[in-house]
């Protein structure tokens, strides 16, 4: 064995992926011992149909693998449906923080599975970051495999070298099955402030090079042009990939019910802050409601676990301070 394995395999340590898992009820509503009184604050909005909420039945569970520093959340998840558990649910695609669907609660915090590591994670306390209730004999044991841990340890079992990591859902999202939640509020808010762009009708006429004179563009332009600092103005917010993890982090949105969002805010942002669209002034005007930027309580928890970066809380104030000036020209 030469020095470069010896090092790998003294890296490798125990892990136990504590899952919070979740799958749906057989729906019994038709029999009569299945009927509920009615909800008052069932909405029309979820995979259970309307006015209905999907019944879950929730466990925790544990996993027990080996694990290098440098192996990603995702990487473990793949291999525990591949030889531990097939049944489990998540979501993922690029698998290299681009798409934004395998967002998660890591150890209470939102992060992209793809990219939080075993490195990143935290060694385990008695701050659980998911407290459990009941002591001793009252916790039940775990319905998982039976040789693995139970989903309570004494902390005192757990030697340095073994690490709990804890995943849940997204906080704020409904639940569909395991770490699947459903995004479809999230997606309609984003929708609602038209995330596209919308710019002015070119005048038709020409410059000695062939470009619309409407710096705009529009239908009929053959080029719009920017300088460095209006592309500066909306690019970073172009990278936005619509993962979620800036609403589960938000204390308000928790649903999307009572606030449009902070990607919505984050997208409608993007077009705002851009040269070439021609309705500035009326998207700021559209977010004006209840939902909108009234909602916002300046908390700023959005802005820490974004992955590309985008300061989310800055964002969203700095479109506040605008919509109490809208006539004020909203880029560079």
């Amino acid at each position: 064995m030469n020095g470069k394995q010896q090092a790998d395999n003294q890296s490798i340590r125990r892990v136990t992926i504590r899952i919070h898992r979740a799958k749906p009820m057989p729906d019994h509503a038709g029999a009569p011992s299945g009927r509920h009184r009615s909800n008052p604050f069932a909405t029309d909005h979820g995979p259970a149909g309307p006015g209905r909420r999907q019944r879950l039945k929730r466990w925790t569970q544990d996993y027990l693998l080996d694990a290098r520093p440098e192996d990603t959340l995702l990487d473990l998840l793949l291999t525990i449906k591949r030889e531990q558990d097939p049944g489990l649910a998540f979501r993922y695609s690029c698998g290299h923080g681009m798409c934004g669907s395998d967002g998660a609660a890591v150890n209470g915090k939102p992060a992209l599975l793809c990219e939080a590591t075993v490195a990143d994670c935290q060694a385990y306390t008695q701050a659980a970051p998911f407290r459990p209730t009941g002591t001793g004999s009252e916790r039940r044991p775990s319905p998982g495999h039976l040789d693995q841990p139970g989903p309570f340890h004494d902390p005192a079992q757990l030697s340095q070298d073994h690490l709990l990591v804890e995943l849940g859902p997204l906080p704020g999202f409904p639940v569909l099955r395991d770490l699947i939640v459903d995004t479809t509020l999230m997606f309609d808010a984003i929708d609602q402030i038209h995330p596209w762009l919308q710019p002015g009708p070119a005048d038709g006429a020409l410059d000695a090079e062939g470009a619309a004179t409407n710096p705009k563009g529009g239908p009929g332009s053959l080029e719009v042009r920017q300088t460095k600092d209006q592309l500066a103005a909306y690019e970073q917010l172009s990278d936005c990939i619509d993962c979620g993890l800036c609403e589960a982090a938000c204390p308000i949105w928790s649903g999307g019910e009572a606030f449009i969002g902070p990607a919505a805010l984050v997208a409608a942002a993007r077009f705002i802050h851009d040269s070439r669209d021609d309705r500035a002034i009326q998207r700021l005007e559209d977010l004006g409601g209840e939902d909108g930027l009234s909602a916002c309580q300046s908390i700023r928890a959005c802005s820490r676990p974004c992955p590309r970066g985008i300061d989310v809380g800055e964002t969203i104030w700095d479109l506040i301070e605008r919509s109490h000036h809208p006539q004020q020209p909203s880029h560079l």
